[in-house]
């Protein structure tokens, strides 16, 4: 093997690790057994030639927000981020309805009498918003850069991440617009780590915004690869790794795989306690994803929610805690809590011929659930917009247990890569002060199974780029990731 560096898996964290140690000078080869590049960024037409469906990820909050993304510059590389007028919408059983505006202003003056609320919590967030997202998304293993951010979350997380939080509004509007947010921790609620979600995605909103790519997300993974490219390295794709020590003789190997596809791959080569405690890491529950090709945008109840980018369907605040909590208790029975994306009402370029569109929707079921989630997400969808199912012309359902199939990365269906419990979000995959070097010479770790966790932020893999950088390379100065000259070139001329 010739390359300096050999990286395995090309979703998101394993295309800026890539991206890190080509920027830094090295050879760099990326290996993907899918078919394709990308991982969860990945996009395809799956009923008509002229849709294009989001696979796994539809809307990207981590990649206006990140450290990484901020450097690397998706807008100069022509990855136009589009912002919705509404970040995210909850409806309610009774035909109401609560929006987070990307205005926090107008945002606060809908939820009435918890507007005041509403903004004690979010405009200290927006006002220090870059400090706490650079303190979520670091490896939290030194002191952040400004004291402000863990305070302001701390704060936030007793408020919201206890039982207190059923206390924290007067209306049912507000109470749910920020459960709804919650939810996107995927496990028991309220807990300090649905709280932390709560308050990083639900400041975003009025912030950086919660964009979706024009194009797709694939076009993420395009700009990402085409900067490797770009650099010398190579990218190849339908080869799977399923041994360690096919990559002898790289100086380092960047893993974009969790702690089960890792035993797989290196189990025996592992010390006993290293090991032991990749088998005890926790999953989350599930999700199951549906996609649909509807002739004409969801007729929701309330017309206003079809302009959010993204829709959260779990009720009232008390649905969406006990909901979420039986599921992550691997218990199935009620309504899921379904999140629903129509890409078309913000990026009208998503509209094929004859007025067909995308949509996009996830359940959250038990673990490994092999239920078919078409007819459930069908009907939860249909609760809020009657007459939906009218427009459905094709879906295709996609259970948990598949979902694990389509990604291994995604044990049981859990997207989060790893259960997001407030230990297991600071220890992930193991207590260790570099959590992305394992005990095997010149091998890290770079998936969501590691600090910050899950999200398209890039930043488990350039945190792990920069810790092999420094011990296989001693190199401790951060390469630049902005577009260079030529980037900017070839952008050009693309248009």
């Amino acid at each position: 093997m010739t390359a300096d560096v050999v990286v395995v898996g090309s979703g998101p964290n394993g295309l800026s690790a890539a991206v890190t140690m080509a920027r830094a000078g090295l050879r760099v080869e990326v290996y993907e057994a899918a078919p394709e590049a990308g991982g969860g960024l990945r996009s395809k037409a799956l009923f008509r030639q002229d849709v294009v469906h989001d696979i796994c990820s539809a809307v990207h909050p981590m990649a206006a927000a990140s450290a990484f993304f901020r450097e690397f510059d998706l807008q100069a590389r022509g990855v136009e981020l589009l912002q919705p007028a509404i970040g995210y919408a909850h409806p309610l059983p009774d035909g109401r309805a609560a929006f987070a505006h990307h205005d926090l202003d107008t945002t606060c003056a809908g939820l009435g009498r918890d507007g005041r609320a509403w903004r004690a919590l979010m405009e200290p967030l927006l006002a220090h918003s870059r400090a706490v997202v650079d303190f979520a998304l670091s490896g939290q293993r030194g002191l952040p850069e400004s004291l402000a951010a863990p305070l302001l979350l701390a704060r936030g997380m007793l408020s919201h991440g206890t039982p207190l939080a059923r206390l924290a509004f007067a209306t049912e509007e507000a109470a749910a617009l920020l459960a709804g947010v919650a939810a996107h921790v995927v496990g028991r609620m309220p807990t300090p780590s649905s709280a932390a979600t709560a308050l990083l995605l639900g400041h975003l909103a009025h912030g950086t915004g919660w964009p979706v790519p024009r194009g797709g997300s694939t076009r993420i993974a395009e700009a990402l690869l085409a900067d490797v490219t770009a650099h010398g390295g190579t990218v190849t794709t339908g080869q799977r790794i399923t041994d360690v020590r096919e990559l002898r003789g790289a100086r380092a190997v960047l893993l974009d795989v969790g702690p089960k596809e890792f035993l797989a791959i290196a189990g025996p080569l592992l010390p006993r306690g290293y090991r032991r405690g990749l088998l005890s890491f926790r999953y989350g529950p599930g999700a199951a994803k549906v996609d649909f090709l509807t002739s004409a945008p969801i007729p929701w109840a309330d017309p206003m929610v079809g302009r959010a980018g993204t829709v959260h369907l779990g009720g009232r605040q008390r649905d969406v805690f006990r909901q979420e909590s039986l599921t992550a208790r691997g218990k199935r029975g009620g309504a899921p809590f379904v999140l629903v994306v129509d890409p078309a009402a913000t990026d009208s370029g998503r509209v094929g011929a004859n007025g067909l569109r995308p949509v996009w929707a996830y359940a959250h079921v038990p673990n490994g659930d092999p239920t078919d989630p078409g007819d459930l997400v069908t009907a939860r969808i249909e609760q809020y917009a009657p007459g939906f199912t009218d427009t459905v012309v094709e879906r295709r359902s996609v259970s948990a247990a598949d979902l694990e199939r389509y990604n291994p990365n995604y044990v049981g269906g859990d997207i989060a890569a790893g259960a997001m419990t407030l230990k297991q979000t600071l220890l992930r995959p193991v207590p260790r002060w570099d959590p992305y070097r394992t005990p095997l010479r010149g091998v890290y770790l770079c998936s969501a199974s590691t600090p910050p966790g899950p999200g398209v932020h890039g930043m488990a893999g350039y945190l792990a780029a920069r810790s092999a950088l420094r011990r296989e390379f001693e190199i401790r100065a951060a390469p630049p990731l902005s577009p260079t000259r030529s980037d900017r070139i070839h952008r050009a001329g693309a248009a």
